[in-house]
């Protein structure tokens, strides 16, 4: 999959050629074109921003080097994000659906945002990592990128791998523990070291389920929906954390 990416701020860019992404890169399954918006500036001063006409706080990007920038990356066949706070937000049912692109565009705000005519005219999705403001779209972007690198063949381990974890799943991460056993009087749960693989699962779906229930109650009312595909073990534990929810409801 390649990335085209337009930014004022290229340098930011390097950490995406560390970690896990990184060894995507050099194994071939990822692609980085960061492009600077500023190179297309036909300002003598490369400026690349103006006081927004009407009045308001703050500069917007022009739309002439954003032009000349997208023109550069052959961005009208192409699906072009817009990292904005007041984009849609991102969730796993959109970083799946952009897995499935060979390409994409991701454009990066900065200031007060961009000329609208460059979104209406490149077609561009709006598209949000959470309900703040940063100074610019280079980290959402990055959010993004490794978000959706992880759905990608190949870039992890296996397919497993990538759907197993936290909102994957539809419930959040259970507690996992390493070496040692005892640490600081610190005991590692019992039920981890008795090599019973049944009741090993079982155990972790009954804390994924609390945690989610007590942190994330819209995504454990969406898993109560998935009741019928759970075995009767499974479903004996998840009737288990709702009797103690209402419980808990009561008490208070």
């Amino acid at each position: 999959m390649k990335f085209n990416i337009l930014t004022l701020f290229p340098d930011m860019f390097s950490a995406v050629n560390t970690s896990m992404v990184g060894r995507a890169v050099k194994n071939g399954l990822i692609d980085f074109n960061v492009v600077n918006i500023r190179d297309f500036s036909t300002d003598k001063h490369k400026k690349t921003d103006d006081m927004p006409f009407g009045g308001g706080q703050g500069m917007l990007l022009m739309a002439q080097p954003l032009w000349g920038a997208m023109d550069s990356v052959g961005a009208q066949n192409k699906r072009v994000i817009y990292m904005s706070p007041r984009g849609k937000l991102m969730d796993q049912n959109l970083i799946e659906d952009l897995a499935q692109e060979e390409e994409i565009v991701i454009l990066c705000g900065h200031y007060e945002g961009v000329d609208q005519r460059v979104l209406d005219y490149w077609n561009c999705e709006e598209v949000s990592i959470g309900d703040y403001v940063l100074t610019g779209g280079e980290l959402a972007s990055m959010v993004m990128i490794d978000a959706v690198a992880r759905m990608i063949p190949g870039v992890l381990a296996s397919r497993e791998a990538a759907v197993d974890e936290s909102v994957y799943s539809g419930l959040l991460e259970y507690p996992q523990y390493t070496q040692p056993r005892s640490f600081e009087g610190l005991d590692v749960p019992e039920v981890l070291l008795n090599g019973n693989h049944q009741l090993i699962h079982l155990w972790k779906l009954e804390q994924a389920l609390r945690l989610t229930r007590a942190r994330r109650p819209d995504l454990f009312q969406n898993f109560l929906s998935r009741r019928d595909e759970l075995t009767r073990p499974e479903r004996k534990v998840l009737d288990k954390v709702i009797s103690e929810g209402s419980e808990d409801e009561q008490g208070k």
